[in-house]
């Protein structure tokens, strides 16, 4: 499966890789962990049918750069995506984000000067208490889990990728998403990446949830076993005039598990929000 960004942004801590597709308003899509743009694989191209889209892989993520010393906490990544959106030229184009690209693109908005036109969270981390199951485990044993044999490392990383979805992964998808985190490289890289998402990086802003006037969009797969519908209810009770839609039969990843149905939701206007 080819996925390749083309163009480069760098940074301090090394390089970030993007693309971009299509013409019209701009939408930028921002992928979670542990996952990469490869997330938008059918998803962009669609898009770019009626958008100009962005894609791009975190710090430390797919195709770009993962070495030793990099700050790949959810703070950093905000301030490298409002980077990124100055380099683009991009003042205030939709951003579509899901899993901890969701407290990634609302710490942007709230706490790093970042403006959009709307925001769609897909199955999102945002706040609250969200430091559960694998991520509470790699917190406490970070180096337990950075010795595991090869195997045994890949084992469990294709065990959390399958427990995303609801449906299964089509053939060499599952490959695909294990690839960057293969060999002593990638599961160094893919234990510090885990070792540095906080919770307190996202208390920071949860008191600004209610001052968002952008019209928001909360997009939600019933069977998500990663971020459960609950934290989709919470995040829509603090978020004014948010809309929540649930899709049936998908998990927590929706570009997987239901495609035709989140481009239905893509792809729909948003009522406006207040004047900013």
């Amino acid at each position: 499966m080819d996925w390749q960004l083309g163009e480069e942004f760098e940074t301090p801590e090394g390089t970030i890789r993007w693309s971009v597709l299509g013409g019209g308003e701009p939408m930028v899509l921002v992928h979670g962990t542990p996952y990469s743009s490869f997330l938008w694989r059918d998803i962009a191209p669609a898009l770019a049918l009626r958008r100009r889209v962005f894609v791009f892989d975190h710090l430390g993520f797919g195709q770009s750069d993962q070495r030793e010393g990099q700050d790949l906490s959810l703070a950093a990544h905000a301030r490298h995506l409002t980077r990124l959106l100055e380099h683009w030229g991009l003042p205030r184009p939709s951003v579509v984000a899901h899993d901890i690209g969701g407290a990634v693109a609302l710490r942007a908005l709230l706490l790093e000067g970042a403006s959009y036109a709307d925001l769609t969270l897909l199955d999102a981390v945002s706040g609250g208490e969200w430091e559960r199951g694998l991520f509470r485990l790699i917190l406490r044993h970070a180096d337990v889990f950075g010795d595991l044999p090869a195997y045994a490392h890949e084992a469990l990383v294709a065990s959390h990728l399958r427990n995303a979805t609801h449906v299964g992964f089509r053939p060499g998808v599952l490959e695909a998403f294990l690839a960057p985190w293969r060999g002593a490289a990638g599961q160094a890289a893919f234990y510090r990446q885990y070792s540095q998402i906080r919770e307190a990086d996202t208390v920071g802003y949860e008191h600004l949830l209610g001052d968002i006037t952008i019209p928001v969009r909360l997009v939600w797969g019933r069977e998500d076993r990663i971020l459960p519908p609950r934290y989709a209810e919470w995040l829509h009770e603090r978020v004014p005039r948010a809309e929540l839609h649930w899709i049936d039969d998908a998990g927590h990843l929706l570009q997987e598990d239901a495609p035709a149905r989140l481009m239905a939701h893509l792809t729909a206007d948003l009522p406006p929000g207040d004047t900013p």
